[in-house]
């Protein structure tokens, strides 16, 4: 009997990303795939999935044979060579992927960050303030879905004037109403409203430096090689958009799962030092960013069902932080060769 289930089987297990079903709780259909169907196929789509934690590290790994090149999303028109305008390092493959983050590093410096702290502990304090003076808020719309484009903003050297409009359209690219399977026209048009925002930010930023990020990516050089102005507003882009979303998520995730767990909650009340501890195991038990996107380069037999060189791969982060199967890794040599768990 194969391991592998497909969308026409009746009694086997059905998983659609695009489902509103399973934006509100995957976790019941990952356990299913783990047990059900390590390789699934989704014949409608056009995907694979894998979910168990050795897959996934391993598809992570192995970017000979799954490259991210062609994008991290189903949605068709966030895929294709031209994916890294807007998905900037993501999108890229070794040696590529190194050398954009190498350069994007020498901006996108540990201390940039540190020295932002004072400043969004302000920028919280302006949205927080107000709100406890209220029984209710929602936490969303209210607090945690301004701050993370706010922290942005103030990184890459956004006027406070212009965030709402920011914020706005980085939220239009990403929604999608149930039944709507790539970017909509209204997203399509916030996308290009950014990248224009982004393209006039960066050439003022060429001619008035400041201390900012876009000014420290232009300033960028390794043994003289430069950030082009398309990786600087694809970094940007990516920053407004996924940086935006996957922040919001966290914070949401973060409060939430503190209330459903309330001895859990206590235990970071009691002892602040145990707030990293809490974001960390937020984000592995319900992560932002519950699957990535990558394209076969080669056949990959896998779970008794082969994955043919052009498939669309989905590695289920989502499952493979749940899957109590998993086991610590030794962290892999250049020596060591990719291997596909087959059972």
């Amino acid at each position: 009997m194969t391991n592998t289930a497909t969308a026409g089987d009746t009694d086997a297990v059905h998983y659609d990303p695009y489902a509103y079903a399973i934006h509100e709780d995957p976790y019941a259909v990952y356990a299913r795939l783990r047990d059900e169907a390590p390789l699934y196929r989704n014949d409608e789509r056009g995907f694979w999935a894998l979910s168990r934690h050795a897959d996934v590290m391993e598809g992570f790994r192995n970017t000979q044979e799954l490259s991210s090149a062609n994008g991290v999303s189903l949605d068709p028109m966030a895929t294709g060579p031209n994916a890294h305008r807007t998905m900037s390092f993501l999108a890229m493959d070794p040696p590529r992927h190194g050398q954009m983050r190498a350069l994007v590093s020498k901006g996108f410096t540990p201390r940039r960050v540190l020295d932002l702290e004072p400043r969004i502990r302000q920028l919280t304090r302006e949205h927080l303030d107000p709100l406890l003076q209220q029984r209710e808020f929602d936490f969303i719309a209210d607090l945690a879905g301004k701050i993370p484009m706010d922290v942005i903003s103030e990184l890459i050297g956004v006027p406070p004037a212009d965030r709402a409009e920011l914020r706005r359209l980085s939220d239009v690219v990403v929604h999608r109403d149930e039944g709507v399977h790539d970017v909509p026209p209204e997203g399509v048009e916030a996308a290009l409203a950014l990248v224009v925002y982004y393209s006039e930010l960066l050439a003022d930023r060429r001619a008035n430096p400041t201390d900012d990020l876009t000014s420290a990516l232009l300033e960028s050089e390794i043994d003289g090689v430069r950030l082009s102005d398309d990786d600087i507003i694809g970094f940007l882009f990516l920053m407004g958009v996924a940086g935006n979303e996957t922040t919001t998520k966290l914070l949401g995730h973060c409060w939430y799962w503190a209330w459903r767990n309330p001895g859990q909650r206590d235990m970071v009340w009691a002892d602040p030092a145990r707030i990293t501890d809490w974001v960390e195991e937020t984000l592995r038990y319900d992560t932002s960013s519950q699957m990535l996107a990558r394209s076969a380069t080669v056949d990959i037999n896998l779970h008794g069902g082969t994955i043919a060189a052009g498939d669309r791969v989905l590695l289920l982060v989502g499952s493979a932080n749940r899957d109590p199967g998993c086991s610590p890794t030794p962290t892999p040599t250049a020596s060591t060769a990719p291997t596909w768990p087959t059972s």
